[in-house]
């Protein structure tokens, strides 16, 4: 983390899970929220939450069965509900201007909140929306052998229990473009994120949100047609799983959108060019 960045790091109990959060509260009245991707946590962005103005508050938190929040056992984690996670934690800290940043699986999340702003159900005002290699498109996503098995009601149990550290390493920096530039040490502390408070025995159902883009494909790929936001298409163009024609296809069905493509990246570029991405 760098030290010019300062923040509070807490967690808020929503209904009966807790969820933990890091927040800035900033000089204005916006908000840059982050919704992050699977199977990490909100430290995704913590590279890049220096980059950001004072003048812009700044909330990122671990979706419900992820990272630092609780991951209760006997729960379907559905999409859906974590976008009203999402909204809860933002009225409890008094978020009303907001820019969406999404990566991955909350890409998913985001297109939620946009059909829930299309219908005029939102508290808060949205301003933007940027989305990073999310495969919202999943007719055109590679997925990886390993998504496949541990979303498998019989092969994932299976395949959480037995991936370690080594298995989780060689599959993440599979992902980056420039493997001189994948930190060890910082996806490390993703790993023991993943597995802490039953992280392994959820990990087979938070893994089936893939069908769940499938199940809801009309609806949030709709969502994102009948938008008129300002929608930001930031795009690694070395994704292996997310493929950059994915951002070419969103930027034609999208009214009112930019797209940047960032070179020489990989699927996560917060990551691995944290200036850019």
């Amino acid at each position: 983390m760098k030290e010019e960045f300062h923040y509070c790091e807490a967690s808020v109990k929503l209904d009966e899970y807790s969820i933990n959060y890091y927040y800035r509260k900033g000089l204005g009245e916006e908000a840059i929220v982050f919704l992050h991707g699977y199977p990490t946590s909100s430290l995704d962005y913590q590279n890049i939450w220096y980059l950001i103005p004072d003048k812009y508050s700044i909330v990122a938190h671990d979706h419900l069965g992820f990272g630092k929040s609780d991951k209760p056992l006997q729960y379907n984690y559905q999409l859906i509900t974590q976008a009203d996670y999402a909204l809860k934690l933002y009225k409890v800290l008094g978020i009303k201007k907001v820019h969406l940043v999404a990566h991955d699986y909350g890409t998913s999340v985001a297109t939620e909140i946009i059909a829930r702003d299309n219908s005029s159900e939102l508290k808060i005002d949205l301003l933007s929306v940027t989305l990073s290699n999310g495969s919202m498109l999943i007719d055109m996503a590679r997925l990886r052998p390993i998504q496949h098995l541990l979303k498998n009601k019989i092969t994932g149990p299976i395949v959480s229990r037995l991936t370690n550290s080594w298995v989780f390493h060689r599959n993440m920096k599979n992902l980056w473009f420039d493997k001189r530039l994948y930190d060890k040490d910082q996806m490390q502390e993703h790993w023991e994120l993943l597995i802490a408070k039953n992280g392994r025995k959820v990990l087979p159902r938070i893994t089936r949100y893939i069908d769940q883009r499938y199940a809801h494909y009309d609806k949030w790929i709709g969502a994102l047609t009948n938008t008129h936001l300002p929608i930001h298409i930031l795009w690694a163009e070395n994704d292996l799983v997310a493929v950059v024609e994915m951002a070419d296809r969103l930027k034609l069905i999208t009214n009112s959108s930019t797209k940047t493509i960032i070179k020489n990246c990989g699927h996560f570029p917060m990551i691995e060019q944290p200036k850019n991405g």
